[in-house]
């Protein structure tokens, strides 16, 4: 039975044996590394839970369960652990943020006199006590008067047995002394634990000795983990209602953020609500060198001063504070109306910050005696508590009430509204200045196309009159030689107004596929030559883009090339002719190949001075081979051509 006892969590009731004065004990087991560690104790009743305990426990549940506020809760949960263990004075004992502790429950004895809502200094109960308090949930002391018995082990241990879970220990003189002061003779506490921490203690006083068995003491360690369990539920409640209470707060804001035109005019209107949102006394926002307030705030001069510390701090963009001069060196100037802020950081750049203020709120302490002397070395080095409980009251100023974890994580969500909405707004406002400039660019085009259109129409006409007039010269003129310069001269302004129908038809008014141009410039100039060329001609052209001015210049070329094919190497007739355009890179490659008689004469007449100039200005290169038959002539140029850089004089 000892060891199945000892195999739980915190050990267990072994049984119960007679001692040889007739004395029943009871027998408790728990594990101490490898060692069985047994405790007897004089059994108090039969050693198993009785009946009537386990009514108390479930009457002290329903009442947990019945109570309306924490406070009730408190008050039930006193009471209720009174009537289980029937000390005179039983405390609900909760531990504060600075180590302290406070009494906010309390179901005494009617002539004792009260600890209720009374402050503990962090002292009392030490760092080590509070650790023991979470490994081992009730302690009991049950004559402060006690004779500590030494143990005397038959055999040497190798290590010092661990008497941490041991209910039979002795306690420190220190903790006795400290009792004594208080005039208890007898005490148990058992520790209210929420999510794995010390919340506080259920702290149970007698003024005479007093012993509670094992199963009072089971029926405490349940009732303890009923009690932290409904404190639980009762603050996630309170914490879900002030929740809910801000997010209905958050959304009317954001709602009317997003509907202003301006944030900052829309802060400015709103400002109260933001102000009331966190039932603060006071809000300011700056944004750069504005700042705007609600309520009692300080100055314009100390906001910014403030504002520039809290941008120096290596911190989140959420800053909480009731007691602001703890932070702030300068808070002391306006103490009075901003002991607490909680402010968000907006934009560090600009900067752009919101803060709320509370007022200083001056707090009455009660302390059970003087937390300012703790325990002090007496004779010989031993440590004394201190001896008065007596009601000592302090004043703190420089407080505010402080912000709730609901009300700081509903000013981080805010932070984010409001950055959304600003981020909105500018994308708002960029998305209309790109669709105005849009407009802009699609009217300039439209424009343009006009313009282009239109210097198209009379170029044509222009090239249309002048062809024209050489076609009535070449009428009128009998010699042939006059006629044929004056044919390939209508050539040449041929190839020159197919570029600009073809600009007028494109939508890129930048560029020309020249691929496209030339076969366009081949057609026109085969129906000129006679049908028989346009069997003859085959092509090879890849698309190649370049600006229409090397267009101009490259179509000039190809019309000299097929004319001086038909006229030299096939006088005049028809014959098979090869048009080819490749790109390499940077560069691009027309060919011109026929079949003829190839090259006949090295004269440079008006034609040839013309290809040269129109070559050098492609900036490229042009050879003639001959192909037995024929002759090849190969056009090399740079697709775009890049203006020369002078070299310096320095």
């Amino acid at each position: 039975d000892a060891r199945e006892a000892a195999g739980q969590p915190r050990g267990g009731f072994a049984g119960q044996v007679r001692a040889t004065d007739g004395m029943v004990l009871d027998v408790l087991a728990h594990r101490s590394d490898d060692l069985l560690v047994l405790e007897f104790e004089p059994a108090a009743s039969s050693g198993i839970v009785t009946a009537k305990v386990l009514a108390e426990i479930e009457t002290a549940a329903a009442a947990f369960e019945d109570s309306a506020s924490m406070a009730a809760l408190l008050a039930n949960a006193a009471r209720e652990f009174r009537n289980l263990t029937g000390y005179d004075r039983v405390m609900i004992y909760r531990f504060l943020e600075d180590g302290s502790g406070v009494v906010l429950a309390e179901d005494r004895r009617e002539d004792m006199h009260a600890f209720m809502n009374h402050h503990f200094p962090a002292s009392d109960i030490p760092k080590q006590a509070r650790a023991l308090y979470v490994r081992n949930t009730i302690r009991v002391i049950p004559d402060v008067g006690y004779t500590p018995a030494p143990l005397r082990p038959t055999d040497t241990p190798q290590a010092p047995l661990d008497m941490s879970d041991c209910g039979l220990r002795s306690v420190s003189p220190v903790h006795i002394a400290y009792l004594h002061n208080m005039g208890v003779q007898a005490s148990a506490s058992i520790s209210i634990i929420k999510d794995g921490e010390l919340w506080g203690l259920v702290a149970c006083h007698n003024e005479t000795p007093r012993a509670i068995g094992f199963e009072q003491r089971a029926a405490c360690r349940a009732l303890a983990g009923t009690l932290s369990r409904g404190i639980k539920s009762r603050e996630e409640a309170d914490i879900y209602r002030e929740r809910i209470r801000l997010r209905s707060f958050e959304d009317d804001i954001v709602a009317l953020l997003s509907r202003e035109g301006s944030l900052d005019d829309a802060l400015s209107n709103h400002l109260d609500e933001v102000r009331r949102m966190l039932d603060a006394d006071c809000v300011a926002v700056v944004r750069g060198r504005d700042v705007v307030t609600a309520g009692s705030c300080p100055g314009e001069r100390s906001l910014k001063d403030l504002v520039d510390w809290l941008l120096k701090r290596d911190g989140d963009a959420v800053f909480a504070t009731n007691e602001l001069g703890r932070f702030y060196d300068g808070a002391g100037e306006f103490g009075n109306v901003a002991s607490g802020m909680l402010s968000i950081t907006l934009s560090a750049a600009q900067p752009w910050v919101v803060m709320w203020f509370r007022a200083e709120r001056l707090q009455v302490i009660d302390w059970a005696g003087n937390p300012h002397k703790g325990t002090e070395p007496g004779p010989g080095g031993v440590l004394n508590p201190r001896a008065s409980f007596d009601a000592w009251r302090e004043t703190v100023r420089g407080r505010s009430l402080p912000w709730s974890l609901a009300e700081t994580e509903s000013a981080g969500r805010l932070r984010i509204h409001v950055s959304e909405i600003d981020q909105n707004r500018r994308l708002r406002e960029l998305n209309e200045q790109l669709m105005a400039t849009v407009r802009e660019k699609d009217h300039l085009l439209t424009q343009k196309q006009f313009l282009i259109g239109e210097v198209n129409h009379r170029v044509q006409n222009s090239l249309q009159l002048v062809s024209s007039f050489l076609a009535m010269q070449a009428r009128e003129s009998n010699n042939p030689e006059l006629q044929t310069a004056i044919e390939e001269a209508r050539r040449r302004l041929s190839a020159v107004s197919l570029v600009h129908r073809r600009l007028y038809r494109a939508d890129q008014f930048e560029t020309v596929d020249a691929a496209r141009y030339i076969e366009e410039l081949l057609a026109e100039q085969v129906d000129s030559m006679g049908a028989d060329w346009g069997r003859s001609i085959t092509r090879s052209l890849s698309p190649v883009i370049i600006s229409p001015d090397r267009a101009v210049s490259l179509g000039l070329i190809v019309a000299e090339l097929v004319t001086n094919a038909q006229k030299y190497a096939y006088a005049g007739a028809a014959g098979p002719l090869h048009v080819a355009l490749s790109e390499d890179r940077t560069s691009f490659r027309l060919s011109v190949q026929d079949r003829g008689v190839g090259r006949s004469s090295t004269r440079k007449g008006f034609g040839t001075r013309m290809m040269d100039a129109l070559v050098g200005q492609l900036g490229g290169s042009l050879r003639f081979e001959n192909r037995s038959p024929g002759l090849e002539a190969v056009l090399t140029a740079p697709i775009i051509l890049y203006p020369k850089v002078e070299k310096s004089g320095l």
